[in-house]
């Protein structure tokens, strides 16, 4: 997996945590610890799904349009990178006349999709709003997550 998952799901959270300001790509980029370009990148993704607005001139910025807990994960999974479980580039040829290297391409793709599929199932239940839950939760010493059921 590549990191445009995890940096829209903290750009959002970001906006969320400061519902009412805005924060523009500078600000952001310190606080991801990356670079404005990424960010600018990244917020565009975020501005077509209708989440993110912009607001130009002195005081602009990003902001959130839309409340947190309206924002599922998978759907930002989606959004930013959806095949993301999936290496860009895989082992074998399917021009080979070794059953191995000619079938394992098409092996993986399955037990990947598979993968992504039950990943995307359990970000469904989770929302950016949750992300925040838990991150002012845990800072306050109190973690309200249930536990995982295998």
């Amino acid at each position: 997996m590549n990191s445009e998952f995890p940096t829209a799901v903290h750009l959002l959270v970001y906006l969320a945590h400061s519902l009412y300001k805005t924060a523009n790509s500078e600000e952001l980029a310190e606080n991801i610890g990356t670079n404005p370009a990424r960010v600018r990148k990244a917020m565009g993704c975020l501005r077509e799904k209708g989440w993110v607005g912009t607001r130009e001139g002195v005081g602009g910025g990003y902001f959130l349009k839309v409340e947190p807990a309206a924002i599922r994960l998978a759907d930002v999974y989606r959004a930013a990178c959806c095949g993301g479980l999936r290496p860009k580039k895989g082992t074998g040829s399917t021009s080979s006349d070794c059953k191995i290297s000619s079938g394992i391409s098409g092996a993986m793709d399955h037990y990947f999709d598979e993968a992504e599929r039950r990943y995307l199932d359990y970000f469904d239940g989770v929302t950016v709003q949750d992300v925040l839950n838990r991150i002012v939760s845990d800072k306050e010493g109190v973690n309200s997550q249930p536990e995982i059921q295998a």
